[in-house]
């Protein structure tokens, strides 16, 4: 591995100054597990690494003043998947941590380093479009905020100047009531990169009131969705087509229409894991199977909640076979 200067900077400003000190000069370091790679390969060669971890609240986990859930850009993927609010409120986050590489090196990995790299395979970014996280980033001009959807802006590209670094990630308020799923496909059962991931998630409109038998004909329900796709695009994407359909329909042939109708807003490639016609087959599955699993968790807990108040149970939505 080439010599480099290692820096731990006292505070924000004088890390923004350091990092504006050349771009392909002066590197970011938090976990360090794509970027030791690439220096020791020789893929990059930073004539400093600037080290963030010890930045105050970089690395913590709590709630803001406004009620959004605040993630230090520093925080593990263990320490993030493992927080109890996280595993409560937010465990679609917490199942896409736990899916990334192994849990050695979870316990290096970063959320802010995931996001940071890019890449349209990034595990955590589905979770994160689905819950409309917002990126904090501090630069030379002070600090601003960036929704996730425009933090990835192409393969390996992001909206960061010169200076700037990620510092928190803002999930907002939870719905009371909420269900959801992450599908990964990879070319091994642990550990890999994503051939394709899918990010489901589903909850009960707080707006209208929960009771029994609110459900119509056709399948639909007092229900939102979110679904969003990794590795089938040069950036991670949300499916709004199929998240409308399935709003107005989680019939058997609802869940089915989304299902399609995701396929159908992926762009995969063609590449070394994967055909693009399997990914797009692969969408369609993974988010059938995602739905089904929110539908049934979604209707347990409609008559946890009947029963809570004292009724009998609903019969929910019925979830698809």
């Amino acid at each position: 591995m080439q010599p480099f200067d290692y820096i731990i900077p006292k505070d924000h400003a004088e890390a923004s100054a350091l990092l504006a000190q050349g771009t392909g000069a002066t590197r970011a370091f938090m976990g360090g597990t794509d970027l030791l790679i690439r220096i020791r390969g020789g893929v990059v060669r930073p004539a400093r690494v600037v080290d963030l971890k010890r930045l105050p609240g970089i690395h913590e986990i709590g709630p803001s003043p406004d009620g959004w859930l605040v993630i230090g850009a520093a925080c593990t993927m263990n320490q993030v998947a493992g927080h109890p609010t996280v595993q409560a409120r937010y465990d679609l986050l917490a199942q896409a941590c736990n899916s990334v590489a192994s849990y050695q090196l979870r316990n290096r990995a970063t959320l802010g380093g995931n996001i940071c790299n890019a890449s349209p395979a990034a595990d955590t970014a589905p979770a994160l479009y689905c819950h409309d996280a917002v990126v904090e980033i501090f630069g030379p001009q002070g600090s601003r905020r960036v929704p996730i959807a425009q933090f990835f802006v192409g393969p390996g590209k992001t909206p960061l100047k010169p200076g700037e670094f990620v510092t928190a990630i803002h999930l907002p308020p939870a719905p009371r009531q909420s269900a959801a799923a992450f599908n990964k496909l990879g070319r091994t059962k642990l550990g890999d990169i994503s051939t394709v991931s899918v990010a489901v998630y589903g909850w009960e409109r707080e707006t209208e009131p929960l009771r029994r038998g609110d459900t119509k004909a056709n399948g639909t329900s007092p229900r939102d969705w979110a679904i969003a796709l990794g590795a089938v695009g040069p950036t991670p994407l949300r499916a709004p087509e199929a998240e409308a359909a399935l709003a107005a329909d989680t019939s058997p042939e609802g869940v089915r229409r989304a299902a399609e109708l995701a396929a159908a807003a992926a762009r995969p490639i063609d590449d070394i894991r994967a055909s693009a016609a399997y990914r797009r087959a692969m969408v369609a599955v993974l988010v059938r199977r995602g739905i089904e699993s929110v539908l049934a968790d979604l209707t347990g807990l409609r008559n946890l909640s009947g029963l809570a108040a004292g009724g009998a149970p609903s019969t929910g939505s019925g979830g698809a076979a």
